[in-house]
């Protein structure tokens, strides 16, 4: 037999093999297509989809699509598509970046009453295909319906008025799929991969909020002595910095505190004595490296860390936030695996609940023992995104189970995990500010994780947890989630002081100016110190609070202000030796009077060595903030400082610091 003769025979068998289309059930198809289309127009979500929107759409758009067809029609319907450049399919692993481009076409794979509901896939139609996506159309829809429907089709005129690029995701095991019955085609799996990778893309300006605070200001010792501050240990901030600057963007400048961007990192303060006070101070003096005649001075506290034995039982509720803007792998999808880490670190006499909310609130999982690992993980995998945010809805139900679980000796606690967007119920920070502080006194401390970006609300999260006794953080990746979750569990839910409250007096005589660096949402009025009936911040067991002023020695020539002409206020000068005294408030867990703790601070107490890594990441924030207090101290100035002071890492979170600073530095440029 001939060549000629073997292909032939081959072409003949390939046309046996081969399932002939259905005519009806493609018109129906394209007819159902056209029509959800039409119906998401008035969508703004399907105006501007987001990656995530995307990325979801083509994967359950196409599952849907497949579910109305027979085997032999879907695959001749998805084989003519894939043949006229139709539908583009993307092999495992991959990334697909392409621009609508003008005439492309988006098909909405809706289903009623069954399946996925809301999707979008793309399918990219070049100008030249217009017409025969058009005749086929045209089958089974009277002329007078298409002349609209390609009218809404139509793309923008020119290459200047098409939308933006549109990220779309993976198809995983796209033949295998194609070649399934419906029945047998798999469930959409959760992401993986580590969001806040190099793929991922910066939100758009103004989509999200942050606290609108001006930096702290510059004082005369003379006029004011006293500055007063609430503790902070949240670290939202330098994960949310992070977050922008591998998106290829520097961050909001409201989105730098540079209180949380010091307190991100462990340094080594040693521990208070037994019999001491929950914490001890570490105190000490260097040069400002950014101004030459001025110095910093370097505050740190280190908390006790109790025996984990000695920890009293945990009643731990999860409060998820399960609206629709939750829908993203870096959202949900990560909160689910995050969570998964922080089982590991619970007793078996913890109890866990698991509280949604969305349009409606309501209990997930009954109070479960930690110890039924697969009846919680179970629970949170039912976890789906959709319907609006009803944050006060769900922050109610939160704290009438934690009540319903807490026994004499316990510690009930609720982890609110969200983006922020609350747009149902109390919507406003000051009114859940309100909410909050009514609920803290029961003992139920309140501490917020932060998760995907886009719409994040920080100044709620901000707000929910400063008034609900508990901390924040911002989680970007599993790493993160490791860190916050696991490593620094026991300080974020088992707290050993309670309203603890900083106050500095510097000593005129040995003080011109001072100022504090960060804590701008921090600060308390001079009165509020002694008043303890003014909330103020947490220490939880083993935490550490750094702080940071710098400040101008009388008589120095760095003096950023000129004295006044009549002289400055009188004020008693202290001892030459003493720039400033140092007091701390405290209250012991669930006791209402505070205690107070004293200690000076010397002009020749040498700062350690961990202070100038500090002093490096302070700088750092003060640069992306913009401040006018550096003169020419630049990004390759921090990068030299937190290199040569970056001392122990083992987990790499300054060789991080040192990555972020430089990428800064690019950007910046």
């Amino acid at each position: 037999m001939t060549l000629p003769d073997e292909l032939d025979e081959l072409k003949a068998a390939m046309d046996a093999a081969t399932p002939r289309p259905d005519p009806d059930r493609r018109a129906e198809t394209l007819r159902l297509a056209s029509e959800y289309y039409d119906r998401l127009q008035e969508s703004p979500d399907a105006a501007r989809p987001t990656p995530a929107t995307a990325r979801n759409g083509l994967l359950t758009g196409v599952r849907a699509m497949l579910a109305t067809l027979s085997t032999r029609g879907g695959l001749a319907a998805t084989t003519a598509l894939v043949a006229c450049g139709l539908l583009i399919l993307t092999p495992q692993g991959q990334e697909l970046l392409r621009p609508a481009l003008p005439g492309s076409v988006t098909d909405v794979t809706e289903v009623d009453g069954e399946g996925p509901t809301g999707a979008v896939a793309e399918i990219v139609a070049a100008p030249e295909e217009e017409e025969a996506v058009a005749a086929t159309v045209a089958q089974d829809a009277p002329e007078a319906e298409l002349e609209p429907r390609l009218q809404r089709r139509a793309g923008p005129a020119t290459a200047e008025e098409a939308p933006p690029m549109v990220e779309m995701a993976p198809m995983a095991d796209a033949a295998d799929t194609f070649m399934a019955e419906p029945s047998a085609l798999p469930p959409p799996m959760p992401s993986l991969a580590a969001p806040g990778d190099d793929l991922a893309l910066a939100p758009p300006a103004g989509t999200e909020a942050f606290p609108d605070v001006e930096p702290s200001s510059l004082k005369i010792a003379a006029e004011e002595p006293v500055s007063t501050f609430s503790i902070d240990v949240d670290t939202a901030s330098w994960a949310v910095v992070r977050s922008s600057l591998t998106r290829g963007q520097l961050p909001p400048r409201d989105a730098v505190r540079i209180e949380e961007m010091v307190n991100y990192f462990p340094y080594d303060y040693p521990a208070p004595a037994a019999g001491e006070a929950p914490f001890r101070a570490t105190l000490g003096v260097m040069d400002s490296p950014w101004a030459e005649g001025r110095q910093l001075v370097h505050i740190g506290l280190q908390g006790a860390l109790p025996p984990v034995e000695a920890r009293p039982p945990l009643n731990l509720v999860f409060l998820v936030d399960t609206s629709g803007s939750m829908d993203a792998p870096d959202k949900l999808g990560l909160l689910k695996q995050s969570f998964r880490l922080m089982l590991s670190e619970l007793r078996p006499q913890d109890e866990i609940a698991i509280v949604a909310y969305a349009g409606s609130a309501g209990e997930v999982l009954a109070p479960t023992p930690a110890g039924e690992r697969a009846t919680i993980l179970a629970a949170l995998e039912r976890l789906a995104a959709g319907g609006s945010t009803n944050g006060a809805g769900g922050l109610e139900q939160a704290y009438a189970t934690a009540e319903a679980m807490t026994e004499d000796g316990e510690v009930s606690r609720i982890l609110l995990a969200t983006d922020g967007d609350f747009n149902v119920g109390l919507s406003d920070p000051s009114a859940l500010e309100d909410f909050i502080a009514d609920k803290r006194d029961s003992g139920t401390y309140l501490s917020v994780l932060g998760f995907g970006r886009g719409n994040l609300d920080d100044a709620t999260m901000q707000a929910l947890a400063q008034n609900g006794n508990g901390t924040a953080a911002y989680i970007d990746t599993l790493h993160e989630a490791q860190k916050v979750l696991v490593d620094q569990l026991t300080g974020a839910l088992f707290p050993i002081a309670d309203d603890v409250k900083v106050q500095v007096e510097f000593n005129p005589a040995a003080v011109a100016e001072y100022r504090l660096i960060g804590y701008e949402t921090r600060a308390l009025r001079r009165e509020d110190f002694n008043n303890d009936a003014v909330d103020a911040g947490e220490l939880g067991a083993g935490h550490q609070v750094t702080a940071l002023y710098e400040i101008t020695p009388t008589g120095s020539g760095a003096r950023l202000t000129d004295p006044l002409r009549y002289g400055e206020a009188e004020a008693a000068a202290g001892p030459a030796d003493e720039l400033a005294f140092l007091r701390l408030r405290y209250k012991a867990p669930g006791e209402e009077t505070s205690e107070l703790v004293e200690q000076s601070i010397r002009a020749d107490a040498a700062a350690i060595d961990e202070a100038r890594f500090a002093a490096a990441v302070a700088g750092f924030g003060e640069l992306l903030r913009g401040s006018d207090y550096l003169g020419d101290w630049r990004y390759g100035d921090a990068i030299a400082l937190a290199s040569e002071h970056r001392g122990s890492d083992p987990y790499g979170y300054r060789a991080e610091a040192v990555r972020l600073m430089r990428l800064a530095e690019t950007l910046a440029r």
